[in-house]
């Protein structure tokens, strides 16, 4: 379906197949009865709006108050050229794009709004937050590669919660780099013994309750954010 506005439901959480203009990008809306914000999710290479991970922090969060949405930065065919899948202008212009749809429709343009980045897609969350800092309000990445945004990273307004994985190697350091470029506007989470995807037992529900946490001080109440390095438990 082409969806014009949110669906409306007597159940809590109302979920939709919505398609969005104009390329036709498949997406997951859900939206709980009177929700405080809206969360727009950017997967990371070759995964897609079915990403399991991704579909458990947007329930997660949509059960806290939170509408998300999770989208195919790209069409099939696009998917195909593995090039696609690491241009991360490309992938930006399409999350700035979403950002735009979102604004054109009036129950989803009066809530505050955040990006939730995983790997290759923080980049592009933080690309299209510094090409709509007056829009975004938080940002949550997921083992990201921040990096891949540097040149972006200075214009970058929102308050923004680097989650990475302890034994993540390399991906520490990079998030640790970006951070310092982002200065007093972003705050680090390490999960120890994480690795890249968090896989291991209640890790992922660490990185929930850290992006829960984040996006509800940030959308839903009082800005939280400070900068420094947290260990999750």
């Amino acid at each position: 379906m082409t969806a014009s506005k949110p669906p409306h439901s007597s159940a809590p959480i109302a979920t939709a197949e919505v398609t969005i203009p104009p390329l036709g990008l498949r997406g997951i809306l859900r939206w709980p009865d009177n929700p405080a914000g809206l969360v727009i999710f950017a997967h990371g290479s070759g995964s897609s709006r079915l990403s399991p991970r991704n579909n458990h922090v947007a329930e997660a969060l949509s059960a806290a108050g939170l509408a998300t949405l999770l989208f195919d930065l790209l069409s099939p065919a696009e998917e195909a050229d593995r090039a696609n899948v690491f241009d991360i202008p490309v992938l930006a212009g399409r999350l700035t794009g979403v950002i735009d749809w979102s604004g054109g429709i009036a129950e989803m343009a009066r809530l505050p709004l955040g990006l939730f980045g995983a790997s290759t897609g923080s980049a592009a969350a933080l690309m299209a937050a510094a090409e709509r800092p007056d829009r975004i309000a938080a940002i949550v990445s997921r083992g990201g590669r921040p990096d891949l945004a540097r040149d972006a990273l200075p214009a970058v307004r929102a308050p923004t919660l680097l989650i990475v994985g302890g034994a993540d190697g390399e991906v520490v350091t990079l998030n640790e780099a970006a951070a310092a470029r982002l200065g007093d506007r972003a705050r680090m989470v390490v999960v120890p013994g994480a690795t890249h995807l968090f896989p291991e037992p209640g890790t992922l529900d660490a990185v929930v309750a850290a992006a829960r946490d984040w996006f509800l001080g940030h959308l839903a109440g009082p800005a939280i954010g400070r900068k420094g390095r947290d260990n999750a438990v």
